[in-house]
């Protein structure tokens, strides 16, 4: 049950990206988003590495940061710690599609008229395996970082979780 429970849950994850909320639904009663998160988690039920490798495709991470908003005094160095970053904040990207984001809200309403609306969010969990796909300048001021998760390393995720 655990183990069907947590490949559900990554099948999820990994299928989030492509679901639609307001897909029609088939005779069944199931929505085209709905039937891909069964499949893939049928398909992930199981089999071996190989297999998930060849179902699951790579997570990509992107990140940015400004350079001007450094606080270094030359500008190579600001350069540098913009790529930083903006690789920090693909890591933070990737953390979020794997282990997900927690949110929290809280909304103070006083005779029906909002007084304050308050939302958090956080991510938290490790990232090993992750590749720099490309590091881009965007702009004058902007880098550009992507990072991938390749399939092998998901599938030794998935191969943990089970």
């Amino acid at each position: 049950m655990i183990k069907t429970c947590a490949a559900f849950t990554i099948a999820l994850a990994l299928g989030a990206c492509n679901m639609n909320a307001h897909a029609p639904y088939n005779a069944a009663g199931i929505s085209p988003a709905a039937k891909e998160v069964l499949e893939i988690e049928t398909a992930l039920r199981g089999t071996d590495a190989a297999v998930i490798q060849q179902t699951v495709p790579p997570i990509i991470g992107t990140g940015y940061a400004t350079i001007s908003a450094q606080p270094a005094h030359n500008i190579n160095q600001k350069r540098l710690m913009a790529i930083r970053v903006a690789r920090l904040d693909a890591m933070r990207d990737l953390t979020e599609q794997v282990h997900g984001l927690r949110l929290s809200a809280q909304t103070t309403v006083v005779d029906a008229v909002l007084q304050n609306d308050t939302t958090r969010a956080s991510v938290d969990g490790t990232i090993r395996g992750a590749r720099t796909v490309r590091i881009n300048p965007v702009g004058r001021d902007t880098y550009e970082v992507v990072l991938e998760l390749d399939r092998d390393m998901i599938a030794r995720i998935m191969m943990a979780v089970r």
